[in-house]
């Protein structure tokens, strides 16, 4: 069986740095090297590591491929070439796509896809009507990895809004419930509000976008969400958390002991108010980019365990799509090829350590999924790893951007991390800027 050393390397992994060396072998992690120890016997191939860090693979659970049906802007081959560049080795998938994936055949029918297309592993959520909570005792749980739904507006037939239907949600499984908090009924205030107040423009400034989906509709609905699964016992994930005030319905006690976790996107991590003014619609996502102390307040509740996840909400548009202002221009952006040099370089700020980017990249979704051996630097475990190291700066642009959409809101940025190597169960996913489109990631398994 071929052996492959990942030698001299600064391994990261369980809330420490340490030098060592990592064996792949049979697409497992057969031996972690730390303190000098040496392989217990010969490799076929040695990958000087030495100045690299090698960590976990990333694993993103909040993705839109777009596919099926939306594949003029994305698909699941081509996003997740873009996902292996960025050192992700595993995606969760969402299920707005067209159709939907809310019956158990568009259920497998996505699994199909993710299995004849996706280059890195691979699971995808059910997604919750007003109407079909009875098909959650269908679902095959060491298999979906949860129930999303959506309390704020959305595609097609799922924003869930009947006070019956979200009872009947949130008691009818023991599945992780991942929820976009949102309330569309002050969100209908406030788009009225300034539909009149700009009544003679052709649309609303990008500017007021935050205020149309504001930090009140935001905390009202995760309020209530929280509330609701409190009640029920049930397993609840909020997504994309945004604002400082919605900060207070979490905890910040063990992983372990918590049944209500929270998550944070790379967009609200990285940009404020402010940046509108700069990027406009290209930063335009759902819930909005706030101010600036609710930027600091959520990298704060990153470093003290109130936010547990760091994730992308990878939602390509093209940016034909992305004209206009706060009522027609899409919301979302493509994130994840650039999310984890994003969060490395912000550890080069001081705002994060290496270590923190890791428990939320890495080892927290694993945990919060139960993610069968995944997200650890652990023997026995899948090599799902990548190699980055710290040098010269470089820029992102299009020459280096994979998504289908061919643009991304950090163009003309710098970053002196990148990703020289991702491996997906031991397959050499990723090196040195080319992509092994052969690949096919493996599904995630989930335990329950």
């Amino acid at each position: 069986m071929r052996r492959t050393l990942i030698h001299n390397a600064t391994i990261v992994n369980e809330g420490r740095s340490v030098q060592g060396s990592v064996v792949i072998e049979n697409g497992l992690i057969a031996e972690v090297l730390t303190y000098g120890k040496e392989p217990s016997a010969p490799c076929d191939e040695i990958i000087e590591a030495t100045g690299c860090c090698l960590l976990p693979g990333v694993i993103d659970d909040h993705v839109h491929f777009r596919d099926p049906g939306l594949t003029h802007k994305a698909d699941i081959f081509t996003e997740s070439r873009a996902a292996a560049a960025g050192g992700v080795t595993s995606i969760m998938d969402m299920p707005n796509t067209q159709p939907l994936t809310t019956t158990l055949d568009a259920l497998e029918q996505k699994f199909d896809l993710l299995n004849e297309k996706c280059i890195v592993n691979h699971s995808c959520y059910f997604g919750a009507t007003n109407d079909n909570y009875t098909e959650f005792n269908n679902l095959d749980k060491n298999r979906v990895c949860g129930i999303k739904l959506f309390m704020g507006s959305s595609t097609g037939n799922m924003l869930v809004d009947k006070t019956n239907s979200l009872l009947n949600i949130f008691n009818g499984t023991d599945m992780l419930i991942a929820a976009h908090c949102e309330s569309q009924e002050i969100i209908k205030k406030n788009t009225d509000y300034y539909k009149e107040m700009f009544r003679n423009a052709t649309d609303i400034p990008v500017s007021k976008h935050p205020f149309i989906r504001s930090s009140a509709a935001c905390y009202a609905s995760s309020e209530l969400a929280v509330r609701m699964a409190s009640l029920a016992g049930a397993r609840l994930h909020v997504l994309h958390v945004s604002t400082a005030k919605e900060l207070r319905l979490f905890s910040d006690e063990s992983l372990e002991d918590k049944h209500i976790t929270a998550e944070a996107c790379i967009a609200h991590l990285l940009f404020s108010q402010q940046d509108y003014k700069v990027l406009g619609t290209r930063i335009k996502c759902n819930p909005a980019i706030k101010r600036q102390v609710d930027r600091d307040a959520l990298r704060n509740a990153v470093n003290t365990g109130v936010i547990d996840v760091i994730a992308t909400d990878h939602a390509p548009h093209l940016l034909s799509e992305k004209e206009g202002g706060a009522l027609k221009a899409m919301s979302g952006m493509p994130m994840i090829q650039y999310s984890l040099v994003s969060m490395l370089e912000l550890a080069e700020q001081g705002i994060f350590s290496i270590e923190t980017i890791v428990e939320k990249m890495c080892h927290a979704p694993a945990k919060i999924y139960g993610i069968c051996k995944r997200g650890y630097i652990r023997e026995g475990y899948q090599a799902d790893l990548v190699l980055v190291s710290h040098g010269e700066r470089w820029e992102v642009n299009a020459d280096n951007i994979l998504s289908k959409c061919g643009w991304s809101p950090l163009e003309g940025n710098t970053f002196r991390w990148k990703v020289d190597k991702t491996f997906a169960n031991g397959h050499l996913i990723y090196s040195d800027g080319q992509v092994d489109e052969t690949y096919r990631g493996e599904e995630l398994r989930f335990n329950y």
